[in-house]
């Protein structure tokens, strides 16, 4: 028997019921509540929110986590932000900027922006630009660690507040072959995500193990966030 630390989480794929459970059934938001196989689930935020970001698994994450909320799209220029060598902060500083672009003109709300990096060897892995850019990404990381850092804000100028962190996971690779990653390159998959690979789709069949925030790979640290949102009374339950 295999015994893992308690904050490292082994994680074999699709196959696994409780990955399953947690990410992978069908589910839906509308006005009164959240609604999967189980049933429905009460909101749990009494505020609005309104999340920076039109990423597509944010909104995923959010809404299966009882939150009601509004989208409404940051338009900020990333490759403007200089990297300073400090991962975790870059992505609290790009997290901050969409936040604040969104809640200058929603003073009243409390908005939510994010930004998610890929880090190995203390440089940033961005969005592949075509196949060789994602063949050249996955094999950087093929059978070796590397970091996802995920930067959140959460801010309400009426009340001024303005919370800023940063969540750091580290993800285990198994060693790819050329054939492996000339395949999911061309899936394509990799091209809309940091470090070419999504961990919460095909991407998965890379992913030997993971220590910290699977959410946070995928784009959100949800247990992070929603401590946020219940220490400032956003979120009860």
């Amino acid at each position: 028997m295999v015994i893992f630390p308690q904050s490292c989480i082994f994680f074999p794929g699709k196959t696994n019921p409780i990955v399953n459970s947690l990410f992978y059934q069908t589910a839906y938001c509308s006005s009164s509540g959240f609604y999967g196989k189980t049933g429905a689930m009460n909101q749990i935020n009494h505020e609005k929110i309104i999340l920076a970001s039109q990423s597509p698994r944010r909104k995923e994450l959010l809404a299966r986590a009882g939150i009601k909320f509004d989208i409404v799209v940051a338009d900020i220029d990333e490759e403007a932000v200089p990297y300073k060598g400090d991962p975790g902060r870059h992505a609290a500083t790009l997290s901050g900027l969409k936040a604040e672009a969104v809640a200058d003109n929603h003073p009243g709300a409390w908005t939510l922006g994010a930004d998610t990096i890929v880090v190995t060897d203390n440089l940033i892995l961005g969005k592949p630009k075509d196949r060789d850019d994602a063949v050249k990404m996955l094999g950087s990381l093929s059978n070796r660690a590397h970091s996802v850092f995920t930067g959140f804000t959460l801010t309400n100028p009426g009340k001024e507040i303005c919370i800023s962190e940063s969540v750091e996971t580290r993800v285990v690779f198994k060693q790819l072959s050329a054939k492996e990653i000339r395949w999911y390159s061309a899936t394509g998959e990799p091209y809309d995500k940091a470090g070419a690979y999504g961990i919460q789709g095909i991407g998965a069949f890379m992913v030997k193990e993971i220590c910290g925030s699977y959410t946070n790979v995928v784009g959100l640290p949800v247990c992070e966030i929603i401590e946020t949102l219940t220490r400032v009374g956003v979120v009860e339950f």
